[in-house]
């Protein structure tokens, strides 16, 4: 893998997990309210496992596989 690329998925890494914690902090503002939209909770938890699924794919892709 080129220097280029990896610097690449380091930054879509960063993208993402600024992303999954704007997620996590939104779900929980909307979970306070009473009553609370829970489609919308739903969705923005879905959204959230999507992106922490990239970001393992991501970081699998940065972290050499090391044989012991």
């Amino acid at each position: 893998m080129t220097s280029e690329s990896q610097a690449e998925l380091r930054e879509r890494l960063k993208e993402l997990v600024s992303e999954h914690r704007d997620l996590d902090d939104m779900i929980a503002r909307l979970v306070e309210e009473t009553p609370f939209d829970q489609l919308k909770v739903q969705r923005l938890k879905k959204r959230k496992l999507k992106l922490k699924d990239e970001i393992a794919r991501i970081e699998s892709k940065l972290v050499p596989d090391i044989i012991a």
